[in-house]
């Protein structure tokens, strides 16, 4: 991948000498095997996209594009994790007026901004008093344009509080016509989602184009990514008009699912052609969302999911949610019961709110992750929430991605307090055009003995996981203690020291696999780098997969394990394994039990 030489998956990581680790003074042997380690106890790898938003949030991907991408990358597991306040569409916008420019419902803005496009002679748009729509008072949008081309006016609500799933979504427009004709029309367009390739279609976001005014009857004619509704729209009076997106792009793309649709944008535009002039008034834009009260966006999520369920075999997938008006929580498993939300849906970082988030989601079962934590932290004061507020209470954390460095310095200081967080790795990924160009593109894998949802949120809640990036390293990492696996684990040794086992399969050329042991020391959030020692083995020195690695223990360690690719970048780590005189004063979680 990406270009470099790659060991087979029967040779890895055992090294062909020995492994230097500074400061632990212990002589590192090595054993050998012919054969490829087993998973262990009978598990497997499963590779999972954990931080994924689709058609029930604000960006341009669909459940499908997704979908084409984990099969295009060789990712196991989907995990959907649509914005909660999104999915239920709360505070969305309801009604624009054409007041003005700019105007507020609920103390949220709309804004519309102009814009041309062709070879235009004039344009203009206006809001006028009158002649006002039936369902006035207020103004309305006089829009005309001459020439060749198109005047448009694009909308957008605060914080793209206008977009969202199209399954239950119905506009009304009110139109009146002043200079229209084949070569004058108003158009309504929708940008919806981008959606892989189909018949007759190439892969890309799909548009929706209402056309009014160009002819007497209603007709349907679709153009690859592109379909035009022609409507009908008598001169000189104002008619309202019911745009149904669902059932229309149903009926131009009969080949997808049509509500894996999200209306990701909407403008208004005359379209001139041939020197014509055209002249239209619009009022009254209303969004009917008719089931998103309580938990109806969520039974709507799962009627478009449906439409998935055998569409892409080999890959499995699960809803889940990102928790969005506190700092935010990727929320897995449990019953998927919503919060209630602000209004207006403004967020709050307070840490106090956050913890009480946590508190309610643990009620409601699954495991909850703190989704990029330097959003408003810095990594020295991360470190202090890690040790002083137990990390909120989380389960997970978001460690895979940019800057990694600064992330695992944070996560170190949490080690060396023996706090057990899993780390997890992230795609964040809202386009779904490809994954291997996104910033942050880390994957996480875990031991599970299936793909069933109970099996990996047991395997998150244990730790037994590691993050790659998957365009460099899709290998396997574990730590094992006496035959048995032991990542994520906190056991109680009384040896002075002990052999942990190191297992990595398919390094990349180039690359070395570094061992990280730190001490174990509670000493609070301080600087945990000089509690660090390193170790290298370059990928040539590995052989069959695993390593014995004795490690003193002396007052406490942990160890893990990170592969850095042959510029340094650091492509994949594992969770530790901690090796303690005595449990930590609140215990050991019953997951983390060895």
């Amino acid at each position: 991948m990406g270009g470099r030489a790659r060991l087979d998956r029967r040779s890895v990581l055992a090294a062909a000498g020995g492994l230097a680790l500074a400061g632990i003074g212990v002589p590192v042997g090595l054993a050998a095997t012919a054969d490829r380690p087993p998973a262990p106890r009978g598990r497997r790898p499963i590779s999972m996209a954990m931080h994924l938003h689709a058609s029930f949030s604000e960006g341009i991907a669909s459940y499908a594009a997704h979908l084409d991408q984990a099969r295009r990358n060789a990712v196991d597991v989907l995990w959907w994790t649509d914005h909660d306040f999104r999915v239920a569409a709360h505070d969305h916008r309801r009604v624009v007026h054409f007041d003005g420019p700019q105007e507020l419902e609920g103390g949220l803005a709309w804004t519309w901004t102009a814009a041309t496009e062709g070879r235009l002679t004039g344009s203009a748009a206006e809001f006028v008093a009158a002649p006002d729509a039936a369902d006035g008072p207020g103004r309305a949008l006089r829009l005309s344009a001459a020439g060749t081309g198109t005047h448009w006016y694009a909308g957008k609500a605060w914080n793209w509080t206008h977009t969202g799933n199209i399954s239950d979504t119905t506009l009304h427009l009110d139109v009146r016509p002043e200079a229209a004709g084949p070569d004058a029309t108003l158009t309504v367009e929708i940008a919806l989602s981008h959606h892989p390739a189909g018949p007759g279609r190439p892969a890309g976001q799909l548009v929706l184009r209402y056309r009014l005014g160009a002819t007497d009857t209603v007709r349907h004619t679709p153009d690859g990514r592109h379909g035009t509704v022609d409507l009908p729209a008598p001169v000189g009076a104002w008619r309202r008009h019911t745009l149904d997106l669902l059932a229309d792009a149903r009926r131009l793309w009969p080949d997808l699912v049509a509500g894996d649709n999200s209306l990701r944008g909407l403008r208004l535009g005359v379209t001139v052609a041939g020197g014509a002039r055209g002249a239209y008034l619009v009022d009254r834009l209303v969004f009917d969302r008719a089931r998103r009260a309580g938990q109806a966006g969520e039974e709507l999520r799962a009627e478009v999911l449906a439409g998935y369920a055998d569409a892409y075999p080999g890959v499995t997938h699960h809803r889940a949610y990102e928790v969005s008006m506190v700092r935010h929580l990727n929320w897995f498993g449990g019953d998927g019961t919503l919060p209630r939300f602000p209004s207006p849906p403004y967020r709050d970082d307070d840490v106090e709110a956050t913890e009480r988030m946590v508190e309610f989601l643990h009620g409601h079962g699954g495991v909850v992750c703190w989704n990029h934590p330097l959003d408003v932290e810095r990594r020295e004061s991360l470190a202090r929430l890690l040790v002083a507020r137990d990390a909120l209470g989380v389960d997970l954390i978001e460690i895979g991605r940019a800057p990694v460095a600064d992330h695992l310095w944070a996560y170190d200081v949490a080690a060396r307090n023996a706090i057990p967080l899993t780390a997890v790795g992230v795609t964040d990924d809202h386009n779904g055009t490809d994954w291997r160009t996104g910033r942050d593109r880390f994957v996480t894998s875990v031991w599970a003995a299936s793909t069933d949802r109970e099996d990996l949120v047991a395997a998150l809640r244990a730790g037994q996981a590691w993050f790659a990036d998957l365009a460099v390293y899709r290998g396997a990492l574990d730590l094992e203690l006496g035959g048995r696996s032991a990542m994520g684990a906190l056991p109680t040794v009384a040896e002075d020291a002990v052999t942990v086992r190191l297992r990595a399969t398919d390094l990349p050329a180039g690359s070395t696999l570094e061992v990280v042991t730190g001490d174990v020391d509670r000493a609070g959030a301080a600087d945990p780098t000089p509690a660090i020692r390193t170790g290298q083995v370059p990928w040539r020195e590995l052989r069959q997969g695993w390593h014995d690695l004795p490690v003193r223990v002396g007052a406490g360690a942990y160890v893990r394990t990170q592969v850095r690719d042959r510029e340094g970048a650091i492509v994949g780590a594992s969770n530790p394994v901690w090796l303690l005189r005595e449990p930590p004063p609140g215990g050991v979680p019953p997951a983390r039990r060895f």
